[in-house]
C-alpha cells in the first residue's frame, strides 16, 4: 500500500464511486495483516518508500506463496530474497506474472513500471565467485527503481582490470563493492571515489576467509574514508541502502 493507492481509494470515496464502508474494509489490515505464522507489514510503502520484501530462506514454499498473495493485494511490485526454484514454483501459482532469477536467488513482481532515477548504483565485484550476491544487489536495486551497472571481476589481484572500469565507476553515484577473500577491493575503490561506498563481504575464500569473517574485519579497517558496510553475502541489505542514497540525491 502505497500514496497512490490510498489517495486514489479517498478520490474514489469522495467521488461516490466506492461507500465509506468498503473503504474501511480495505484498510483494516492497516498497519499490518496477522496471518497466523506472519504479520504482513501492509504499512511499510507508507513509511519508507518501499514494500516489504520477502526473506524466504527458512519459510516453506507455501508459506511465502500465501505471503506474496497477501502483499499482492495492496502492492504492485514485491521481492523476495533468498529464494529457491521450489519456492518460486509456489508462488507462480498465485502470482503467475512473478519471475525468478536464478543466480540472485530472488523472486519479483513488478506489476507497475518502476520510475528511474537519475543517480547510477555500480555493483562492482572482486571476482565472479561474488556475483550471486551482487546479482542480489543488482536485482533488488533495479527493482527499487534505480538504473544500475554492473562491473564484475576486477579485483586487487589484477587491479589493473579496476583501472580499465574507472570512468564508469566514477560516474555512479553509489557503489556497491562486492568481495571475499580479504576484501580488500572495497579500501581501493575507497580511495580512488568521491562517492559512498558499500561494501559487501562474501563468504567466498579458503579456510582463513573463515566464511566471510575476514573480509568483513578487512572492511572495518579500511584506512579509506567514505566505505560502510553490511553483513556478509548481504546484496539485498547493501541495495536497500544504496537506494536511499540514490533517492536522496535525486531530490525525493
Amino acid at each position: 500500500m502505497d500514496k497512490e493507492y490510498l489517495t486514489n481509494l479517498m478520490r474514489e470515496v469522495a467521488e461516490g464511486n466506492t461507500k465509506p464502508e468498503e473503504a474501511v474494509e480495505i484498510l483494516k489490515d492497516l498497519p499490518f495483516e496477522d496471518l497466523g505464522f506472519a504479520n504482513i507489514d501492509q504499512h511499510r510503502n507508507l513509511r519508507t518508500g518501499y514494500p516489504e520484501a520477502v526473506f524466504c530462506q527458512g519459510k516453506t514454499p507455501e508459506q511465502i506463496a500465501v505471503i506474496m498473495k497477501e502483499l499482492a493485494r495492496q502492492n504492485a511490485n514485491i521481492i523476495g530474497s533468498r529464494a529457491t526454484e521450489a519456492d518460486f514454483e509456489a508462488v507462480r501459482k498465485v502470482l503467475p506474472d512473478a519471475e525468478y532469477d536464478p543466480q540472485a536467488r530472488m523472486i519479483v513482481r513488478i506489476k507497475e513500471p518502476v520510475p528511474k532515477r537519475e543517480g547510477t548504483i555500480a555493483v562492482v565485484t572482486a571476482g565472479t565467485a561474488d556475483i550471486p550476491v551482487a546479482e542480489e544487489a543488482a536485482v533488488t536495486a533495479q527493482a527499487l527503481g534505480n538504473k544500475v551497472d554492473r562491473i564484475y571481476d576486477v579485483g586487487v589481484a589484477g587491479i589493473h582490470r579496476l583501472f580499465a572500469k574507472l570512468d564508469r565507476i566514477r560516474s555512479a553515484n553509489v557503489l556497491i563493492v562486492v568481495a571475499g577473500m580479504e576484501g580488500a577491493l572495497a579500501s581501493v575503490v575507497g580511495g580512488l571515489v568521491e562517492r559512498p561506498v558499500i561494501a559487501v563481504p562474501t563468504s567466498i575464500g579458503y579456510g582463513a576467509n573463515l566464511g566471510g569473517i575476514s573480509a568483513l574485519l578487512s572492511m572495518l579497517n579500511s584506512c579509506a574514508n567514505g566505505v560502510g558496510i553490511v553483513n556478509i553475502d548481504n546484496g539485498f541489505g547493501a541495495a536497500y541502502l544504496a537506494s536511499n542514497i540514490n533517492r536522496m540525491g535525486s531530490g525525493e
